[in-house]
């Protein structure tokens, strides 16, 4: 890592949130996928809610498909439960491929509350890669399952995965 990017990402360590958010303005332009662990942790250490929507931002307008395995391992890290629905949503807003985890947003969509099932079944909904049948099959089955003991709202969400995922399914 250059010293100018390491100067960069000090300005994240700043008590002052105005250069915090300056900070974030220039990882726009000049970050690397090697600082998402970083920008989960602050995500997840900060007060300020415009230093939660600038990092949920640049979340949203990832194109490196390296990003993908840091996102989903914060998705799975507890310690970030708080900002789950945050890091689900970016996920389907930033649009990488996120097509070998499908297993994982079936089950955030059966395990979570509203808000996060929503975001789950909107990135799975948002899939376009095809995926192995035996897969999909099995997920529809886990589906069907939870379907039986959920609300009528999350049950609506889970009927409509299960009718879309033959459509990506080989």
């Amino acid at each position: 890592m250059t010293n100018d990017h390491k100067n960069i990402l000090k300005g994240l360590e700043s008590a002052d949130s105005i250069k915090v958010i300056e900070t974030l303005e220039e990882l726009r332009a000049s970050g690397k996928v090697s600082d998402i662990p970083v920008l989960i942790e602050l995500l997840h250490l900060s007060q300020n809610p415009e230093i939660k929507a600038k990092i949920s931002g640049l979340f949203a307008t990832l194109k490196e498909s390296d990003a993908v395995p840091l996102i989903i391992d914060a998705i799975q890290n507890q310690k970030y439960a708080p900002e789950l629905k945050e890091l689900v949503s970016s996920c389907w807003e930033n649009g990488l491929d996120y097509s070998n985890y499908l297993s994982l947003f079936v089950g955030l969509l059966i395990e979570n509350d509203f808000l996060v099932a929503f975001e789950a079944y909107t990135v799975i909904v948002n899939m376009t890669a095809k995926i192995d049948q035996e897969k999909i099959d099995i997920e529809i089955d886990r589906l069907e399952a939870a379907m039986r003991t959920t609300t009528d709202q999350k049950k609506e969400l889970m009927l409509d995965v299960v009718d879309f995922l033959p459509s990506i399914g080989f």
